[in-house]
């Protein structure tokens, strides 16, 4: 059993974007599924779809590329808060990665958003990682 199913996703991902695979799949919870929303909002994979078998649910995620050399669109994913040491933060105190190139994504009360979201909304919460 896994502990951290964000760690493996974000793991998960950096490796097929290494290998330069076109399509991941991460297991399906709330919270991936949430964080793969915000993912293709940002731009950062194409798209994203569940395929369902009988217990175990499944996200298929396509990877977005540029150029003829397939060079990736998400240079760095960073875990933040783990399950052994919480990162929480208010709404001033949120993070701007790489002056606001990147993004950090927040789980808030009203869900999960990006940091520029929190910061409009004047949210804190739990900063679960860093992706530029």
């Amino acid at each position: 059993m896994i502990n951290d199913m964000i760690s493996d996703m974000l793991t998960k991902i950096r490796n097929a974007n290494l290998a330069k695979h076109q399509i991941v799949q991460v297991p399906a919870t709330k919270m991936t599924r949430n964080i793969i929303k915000v993912l293709q909002e940002e731009g950062f994979i194409y798209q994203f779809e569940e395929i369902g078998e009988d217990l175990k649910n499944y996200i298929l995620i396509s990877l977005k590329y540029k150029g003829q050399n397939k060079k990736p669109i998400i240079t760095e994913l960073k875990r933040i808060s783990k399950p052994g040491l919480r990162v929480y933060a208010n709404h001033k105190e949120l993070p701007k990665v790489l002056g606001g190139i990147g993004i950090a994504i927040i789980s808030t009360s009203r869900g999960i958003m990006t940091d520029k979201n929190a910061r409009q909304y004047g949210l804190g919460g739990e900063i679960l990682c860093y992706i530029w």
